[in-house]
């Protein structure tokens, strides 16, 4: 899940190598912490948040696919 956030949030930055992904692990369920640099978070949130709810979802739709539970949380 992390390569999957990894891949989406750099192909949308202009500053890709400061897209970094955290992933804790719980028994069930996984948190998946993404920063970016100040100037890209606009960029990755998107107009009233679109862009991070498909982020969102297609974390959904694969974690699903893996029996499991994936959360995004976007860092400032």
């Amino acid at each position: 899940m992390k390569e999957l956030i990894l891949v989406i949030a750099k192909a949308l930055v202009d500053h890709p190598e400061q897209v970094k992904v955290v992933e804790i692990e719980g028994e069930r369920t996984s948190v998946l912490e993404l920063s970016v640099a100040k100037e890209d978070l606009g960029k990755v949130i998107g107009k009233q948040g679109r862009t991070a709810r498909a982020i969102r979802t297609i974390l959904t739709a694969a974690s699903t696919k893996m029996k499991k539970r994936c959360v995004l949380e976007i860092l400032e």
